[in-house]
């Protein structure tokens, strides 16, 4: 242990300890921008600042350790004055123009302002400007960035792809996209983890409520809304609403209430995703094809952007299901038309998902006998439903518990669980036992695949399952630098499988880049936790028990990979990859 005192107060605390996380483990908050432990620890900032008695100099606590002796100050009228000054010469680039920022209210730097009382900026203000294309998912205002390379930080050592990175020198050193390249000729897989973890809102989503709101007071619209099942576990985070009292029934009324004609839980389309991937998976395993490769889940948008371009030789081995959101939008425009007697063109499908990579999916076209057009119409993150229900002056308490719209009402918990890293997989297997065997296993039996933890074998998650005389061996990835690991391994030999599945998002969708962002805090897990308590407790847990989906393949569908479930529910990845989608 080393004995320090700070701010008066003596304290004991582990060796290798901070100077930031000594005094935040005895509750004195050092205030941060740049910081983000274990991967951006390059005191950037400076706001961090703390005076160390014996010392002329000021020194970062964020990088600095606590040692035996120590006498720190870490609120003193010097560290006040450097404090200051440093953000003041911040705001000086920063555009301040809060009042239409996507992250006023939840921004460090206007925190860090507010704290420090500053109402005036005395520093000539100098913005930079630097052009980028508003139609591409991702939004960059260089003119808000702090230079805090958190976004370079998170993209090379988390998610491996390295698409920011530093240019120019001196005071006009900045961020933009590596390589001289725009945004779109990038590798950007879309992941949005360097939005999450930005401190401000020089990086967003593209904003599309607009769009949804012109649909919704379009009388020629019938506006369907379906709504993913990570996003009932952090919907309720921004408007106060405990866990247990954040559920997709109240969802489902706040868009009822802004107008939305139809609304779904994305559920069912996750049962039916399961329906097609399973019956593909157990055909591609028991025809050998799966001897030299596994098959790949392709549920993740964000790991189909990876895998074409960082290794375009193994698309072929990705299954060819659509992801839930592109098969409830076919549903939409096609049985759900019919059953309404409109033309598909009539139907307007909107997406409420976790996710920055659903919005550049959307752009998947639909052909179905006169229909051209797309599956999706609109797409908006859990961040812009909050700012929907705020816009539309909803108060979540007076919010109702809804059922689901027919004929899709029903959702099973492996649907569910599709929002965490490892669900895709607990929910095949379940059925995929179903269909080799004819009898459901016990509910639990594939848990072996839930992740307990990012950091835990490198975000891998090994299994192997014995089906009589049959052995499935499986492995579960998230977050795209620990897949670029896992594909290597495959690739040498040094690792075999028969099933993987692999999410973009640390934690899976609950991580994922539209979520609520809670500045340093990582709550992927935590939200998962959630939705297998929601699976445990859920009425059905098959999805190949799921009536409705029962339902529609007898109405419309035929059979699960039958001629019409091909034409609509799937795609031909090489296809994509030869035209550059």
């Amino acid at each position: 242990m080393v004995n320090l005192t700070i701010d008066g107060k003596q304290i004991s605390v582990q060796e290798n300890t901070t100077i930031m996380e000594a005094a935040a483990q005895n509750g004195i908050p050092i205030p941060k921008l740049c910081y983000l432990k274990g991967i951006n620890e390059i005191a950037a900032c400076r706001v961090c600042v703390v005076e160390l008695e014996g010392k002329e100099k000021l020194i970062t606590s964020c990088n600095n350790v606590a040692e035996e002796g120590m006498v720190i100050f870490t609120n003193s009228p010097k560290v006040r004055r450097h404090r200051r000054n440093t953000v003041e010469l911040i705001l000086s680039q920063h555009d301040c123009l809060c009042v239409t920022c996507p992250r006023s209210g939840n921004c460090s730097l206007q925190t860090v302002a507010n704290d420090l009382d500053i109402l005036d900026i005395p520093f000539k203000q100098e913005l930079e400007h630097q052009p980028w294309n508003k139609d591409f998912p991702l939004i960059r205002n260089s003119a808000k960035c702090i230079k805090c390379m958190r976004c370079i930080q998170i993209c090379d050592k988390v998610q491996g792809l390295h698409i920011w990175d530093l240019e120019g020198t001196g005071s006009r050193t900045t961020v933009n996209v590596s390589g001289h390249k725009t945004i779109r000729e990038s590798a950007c897989s879309l992941c949005g983890q360097c939005i999450t973890h930005c401190p401000v809102g020089a990086l967003t989503e593209r904003s599309d409520t607009g769009k949804v709101w012109k649909a919704i007071a379009d009388p020629e619209k019938i506006v369907v809304a379906q709504v993913a099942p990570a996003v009932r576990a952090a919907w309720g985070e921004p408007l106060g609403l405990a866990p247990e009292d954040a559920t997709i029934g109240k969802i489902l009324d706040s868009l009822k209430r802004m107008g939305v004609d139809y609304v779904f839980d994305t559920c069912f389309s996750a049962d039916l995703t399961i329906m097609e991937e399973g019956t593909e998976f157990v055909k591609r395993f028991t025809s050998g094809e799966l001897k030299e490769r596994p098959m790949f889940t392709s549920c993740c948008p964000g790991w189909v952007r990876f895998i074409k371009s960082q290794f375009p030789h193994l698309v072929k081995y990705l299954s060819s299901a659509k992801s839930p959101q592109q098969m409830f939008g076919a549903v939409m425009k096609t049985y759900f038309a019919q059953k309404l007697g409109v033309s598909p063109e009539k139907i307007y499908t909107v997406s409420v998902m976790p996710c920055v990579a659903k919005k550049a999916e959307r752009e998947m076209e639909l052909f179905y006998e006169e229909y051209a057009g797309h599956d999706i119409d609109a797409v908006v993150t859990t961040r812009e439903l909050v700012r929907m229900i705020r816009s539309a002056h909803i108060s979540p308490d007076t919010l109702k518990d809804i059922e689901s719209d027919r004929p899709m009402q029903e959702g099973t918990g492996a649907g569910v669980i599709f929002g965490a890293t490892g669900g895709v997989m607990e929910a095949a297997l379940r059925s995929a036992y179903f269909l080799i065997k004819g009898e459901n296993p016990p509910a639990d039996a594939f848990k072996a695949v839930r992740a307990q933890g990012f950091n835990e074998n490198n975000g891998v998650q090994e299994a192997a399952f014995s089906v009589d005389d049959i052995q499935v061996r499986t492995a579960v990835v998230s977050g795209l630098g620990n897949t670029r690991a896992l594909l290597n391994k495959i690739e040498k030999g040094e690792a075999q499988y028969d099933f993987v599945e692999v999410m973009a998002c640390p934690g899976g969708c609950v991580g994922g880049g539209g979520q609520p962002i809670h500045d340093g805090e990582e709550l992927a897990f935590e939200r998962g936790k959630n939705l297998y308590y929601l699976d445990e407790h859920a009425n059905l847990r098959y999805s190949h028990e799921n009536p409705d989906i029962d339902l529609l393949y007898k109405e419309f569908f035929g059979e699960p990979n039958g001629h019409k479930a091909h034409m609509l529910l799937h795609s031909d990845h090489l296809d994509d990859l030869a035209n550059g989608r």
